[in-house]
């Protein structure tokens, strides 16, 4: 059996899949996100210890026994000494070598695009693309959300914070942002906003989570949500222009490009993103996603071990039903 695991900045997910592509056992933990110092990977271990023992006991064997692994982490490949800690981590939960490690953005791209060539877009917490054309592959995006991450659930709700700030001072007119934010944080006057968010230093997930309020005002009528939720989708086409060119994809012949990740659940975003793509004439080939992310890694542990699944074991591979949202 293999074992995918994809993790994320809001939760992880575990999938053990057998030769004939059946699901022998799904589970659902925390965030792997490591944190930065001493101890900073502490949080996955016990996250991937629990998700581990999960699928095993659902499909009745035990981690040994596992034919490979591959797990998708955040953080992995962007902090030399991060990365070689990530990767020596599931050797003692696993009890042997037989794994792969690599950044959760594999994973997407695994799923979404069935293992073929192409360009997979994410967004969720965070944003970036990654593509593989013709054994090579290219990343893009994927910065932080302190300067980068355009596009994600983190962007929206900064983005939205920073509209809502506008509104209030006048700069912008008032929507129905402005009502729905002071709701949700349960503000009494509006500079409670700055006590709210920043003196209880709320972390990266808690912020994206605000994104809600995002797509609820454009829900409302609000225009200039409506707009934001437009360039997020734009931005995203962007990172899968950026990664086309990283990629040396011939002029003229399409790539095949998907998508994985809560934001892309929200209408307005998708279709700006796939408008974008469409106009940009043939260098795309846009298409729904075939799995999700946890198969795609299951499926690509089965490849990595030399053993890959049959086309009608791939076929079987459930189509994603609605991902949850990352807030």
């Amino acid at each position: 059996m293999y074992l995918g695991v994809d993790g994320g900045g809001t939760k992880t997910a575990f999938c053990l899949l057998d030769d004939t592509g059946a699901v022998r056992g799904a589970a659902q933990g925390p965030s792997t996100v490591p944190a930065v110092g001493p101890g900073g990977t502490d949080t996955a271990v016990r996250v991937l210890r629990d998700g581990i023992t999960d699928v095993c006991r659902q499909a009745g064997t035990d981690p040994a026994r596992l034919t490979h692994a591959f797990l998708g982490l955040p953080g992995y490949g962007e902090s030399a000494a991060m990365t070689e800690a990530l990767d020596a981590l599931p050797k003692p939960l696993l009890g042997h070598g037989r794994y792969t490690v690599d950044n959760d953005m594999v994973c997407g791209w695994a799923g979404s695009l069935g293992l073929a060539d192409g360009v997979n877009v994410i967004s969720g917490t965070g944003s970036m693309a990654y593509g593989v054309l013709q054994g090579r592959d290219a990343r893009t995006g994927g910065w932080g959300e302190l300067f980068g991450d355009e596009g994600s659930a983190h962007w929206l709700a900064v983005h939205g914070l920073n509209l809502f700030t506008r509104m209030s001072d006048g700069r912008a007119p008032v929507g129905p942002l402005h009502g729905l934010l002071r709701e949700r944080l349960g503000l009494e006057r509006d500079l409670d906003l700055v006590g709210a968010v920043l003196m209880d230093r709320w972390d990266r997930t808690s912020v994206a989570a605000l994104s809600r309020c995002v797509t609820q005002a454009a829900d409302a009528g609000d225009e200039a949500c409506a707009e934001l939720l437009a360039r997020a989708g734009r931005e995203l086409a962007e990172l899968a222009h950026a990664a086309r060119r990283a990629l040396g994809a011939t002029i003229g012949t399409p790539l095949p490009v998907s998508w994985s990740g809560g934001v892309f659940t929200v209408p307005r975003v998708r279709q700006a993103f796939t408008a974008a793509l469409d106009a940009a004439g043939d260098q795309f080939t846009v298409r729904p996603p075939r799995t999700t992310p946890v198969l795609g890694a299951a499926s690509l542990a089965a490849r990595l071990a030399g053993t890959p699944l049959s086309t009608e074991a791939m076929e079987r591979l459930p189509a994603p039903t609605g991902p949850a949202r990352p807030f």
